[in-house]
């Protein structure tokens, strides 16, 4: 069965997983249960393009595992998507709600498409006929989808719209991150990079032995990476290097972030920026620095990158950033690696309050918002490097233990049907 994801992604989120396994007592049969994703879903999706001809793209959604709730995960845009990839987040969002202590399981979609290749309407006849092609299996109370990489709030937007004309009438808490005047929370845009930027804050507390300075590097400066520059230079941190697709830039005296902030705001490149020197993506990842933040693609530290590294730790904004052979080499290195289901997990937490707020049809303040995401974020922290301690592993082994486990016990207790 495995062969069907077979993948680096996927074989990295295996990997992880047994390696957590290792140090929890499940039975066998629950490993091999969660092992593998409860549901995969693979659609044709052709679509008439701006000048008449069809093109047909391949789709995903894969539900790895419902039994604390119903699905929930983002939906990716990107031209490397395939099932491995899709199936790796999906079991990564299982363990990350588990470890949020969440109602939900874990999903991710995805179409393999650069939707920067695409016009405005060849994108909606694309998000419209997806959401068609998947909507056996989502449902508000089903699998609720959500923004991921190459997607945002207007394409969250059209697949309510889609999801709704179907059933007869509006449906916002079929979605999460859509804009806030169809139902969307107030807070949702900024969660997952203000709650890196909380938890960087709580890390750098916890280490404040090995790691005594405030330089922070971001490779990656869409939504998560903008928000995390923004909370952390509001709380005195000093961002000294960015990047973006095309390239980056590195000043060890530090950038004016809210001039960087305009920039994917005009549609600019963060080289267009005078105020340092121009570097590439990789260079970004073995600058000098304090923090160093992946927060755009998975597997940019490898094990041909990670000895090369001069930050003096890890927050993985981005899914799946770090390969486990890096992580090894970093854990000798002494430099902690917080990982992806804790750091970048404030996205999720929202879109839960988002949720919530759809369900009762009742809607928070902003300031409510940001205060439950920042008490949330701050007690991931504390019960992770907590048991982290208590059974003396790594932030990650603590993360995904925790996360594992709250899944395995609930499936445990509620047993196996029929």
């Amino acid at each position: 069965m495995y062969e069907l994801f077979k993948s680096p992604a996927f074989d990295n989120a295996v990997t992880q997983f047994e390696r957590a396994c290792e140090n929890l007592a499940l039975d066998d049969w629950l490993r091999e249960r969660l092992k593998a994703p409860q549901r995969t879903l693979i659609v044709n999706c052709p679509v008439r393009m701006d000048k008449g001809n069809i093109k047909v793209f391949t789709g995903y959604r894969v539900q790895h595992n419902l039994t604390l709730g119903p699905g929930k995960g983002g939906i990716r845009y990107h031209p490397d998507v395939d099932m491995g990839e899709v199936a790796a987040l999906a079991m990564g969002m299982s363990w990350k709600c588990g470890l949020a202590e969440l109602p939900f399981g874990g999903a991710k979609g995805g179409v393999s498409v650069d939707p920067l290749s695409l016009s405005l309407n060849e994108l909606e006849r694309l998000t419209r006929r997806y959401t068609a092609e998947i909507l056996p299996i989502i449902g508000p109370n089903k699998d609720i989808p959500a923004p991921d990489m190459g997607t945002n709030p207007q394409i969250m937007a059209w697949m309510m719209d889609t999801y709704s004309m179907t059933e007869g009438y509006t449906i916002p808490e079929i979605v999460t991150g859509k804009p806030v005047i169809i139902g969307g929370s107030l807070g949702r845009e900024e969660a997952t990079g203000y709650g890196v930027a909380y938890i960087v804050d709580d890390a750098l507390r916890h280490f404040e032995k090995i790691i005594q300075g405030k330089r922070v590097a971001i490779q990656g400066f869409g939504n998560v990476g903008t928000y995390t520059a923004q909370k952390l230079s509001d709380i005195g941190y000093t961002v000294v290097a960015v990047s973006d697709i095309y390239g980056g830039i590195y000043n060890p005296s530090g950038l004016p972030v809210q001039e960087l902030l305009e920039i994917p705001r005009q549609k600019g490149q963060i080289q267009d920026l005078k105020e340092g020197d121009k570097i590439t993506n990789a260079d970004l990842l073995t600058i000098e620095c304090d923090i160093l933040i992946p927060a755009a693609i998975g597997r940019v530290i490898t094990k041909e990158n990670a000895h090369k590294l001069r930050c003096k730790m890890v927050v993985e904004a981005a899914n799946g950033p770090t390969t486990t052979d890096a992580d090894d080499i970093l854990e000798e290195r002494n430099i902690p690696v917080i990982p992806d289901v804790l750091a970048n997990s404030g996205g999720l937490i929202v879109s839960y309050f988002e949720w919530v707020q759809g369900v009762q049809e009742y809607y928070w303040s902003k300031d409510r918002v940001i205060s439950e995401l920042q008490k949330r974020m701050h007690n991931g922290f504390n019960r992770v490097s907590n048991y982290a301690r208590e059974k003396r592993v790594s932030l990650r082994m603590a993360a995904l233990m925790l996360g594992i486990y709250q899944v395995a016990q609930a499936k445990q207790i509620r047993g196996l049907y029929p």
